[in-house]
């Protein structure tokens, strides 16, 4: 059985010897979205760091419906926030190309806007970024590559949606914050819907094996075998000619 408390204490205690090694004295900077994994993300760092180590990027692009829920973490936390609106950098990319973009890659757009500007911030106040992205959605490549799922260390990226919630509730988050229903931004459909099975099928499926309708497999399955190089450090040649240096 899953000890959200014992996974907490022990994930607190990795951020601070992250920093310790990579970044003694900096700051922990993420984008806030209000949902479950920014939220346990920021709340993990706030334990681990102090909440004055810990700023929050706020990205809406234009009007964002749910924007409430990322000032009611930054509120909850006592956390340094920045909003920066990607309403004009998203347009003006999309009109600087000479062609229309793909659907696909107008979805990525946003997200990889947003992780420019996370850097940006991060870089500017003596940061590390923290990668957002759970088990999960890593399984079956919910995440965009170079946008959501970049980061220079990763608290949650080995938790599976359900474990999420349970350190955010034994964290003391807001039920809202929490429990929140994921909603892609783009269509106004959830997470769940666009995947087309839930996470609780999903969840119980990567850490049993276990699942009861075969087609729910065969989809992630296939969605995990087309995404895993998401997963994997990018491939390189390897030339063979011996590196001597000693640092």
């Amino acid at each position: 059985m899953f000890d959200a408390a014992k996974t907490k204490d022990e994930c607190v205690k990795w951020i601070r010897d992250f920093f310790e090694e990579n970044g003694k004295g900096c700051n922990a900077v993420l984008g806030i979205s209000g949902g479950k994994d920014s939220s346990v993300s920021a709340a993990l760092c706030v334990e681990a760091l102090g909440r004055d180590r810990v700023i929050g990027v706020l990205m809406p692009n234009g009007d964002q419906a749910d924007i409430d829920m990322a000032h009611l973490l930054c509120d909850h936390l006592g956390i340094r926030n920045y909003t920066v609106n990607i309403r004009d950098a998203v347009d003006g990319l999309k009109n600087a190309v000479p062609f229309d973009l793909s659907e696909q890659s107008t979805i990525n757009l946003p997200p990889r806007i947003r992780m420019a500007v996370v850097y940006a911030v991060s870089q500017t106040m003596n940061g590390r970024v923290v990668n957002t992205c759970n088990l999960s959605e890593d399984w079956v490549g919910y995440a965009t590559r170079y946008g959501d799922a970049a980061g220079d260390f990763s608290p949650l990226s080995q938790l599976t949606v359900q474990e999420v919630k349970a350190i955010g509730h034994n964290l003391g988050l807001p039920e809202a914050l929490v429990e929140k229903v994921p909603i892609d931004g783009l269509c106004g459909k959830t997470d769940e819907d666009n995947l087309g099975f839930t996470y609780d099928v999903l969840d119980r499926y990567i850490r049993t094996g276990e699942i009861d309708d075969t087609e729910t497999k065969e989809i992630i399955d296939r969605k995990h075998r087309a995404n895993i190089f998401k997963l994997k450090p990018m491939p390189h040649f390897d030339s063979g000619i011996a590196i001597k240096a000693d640092i």
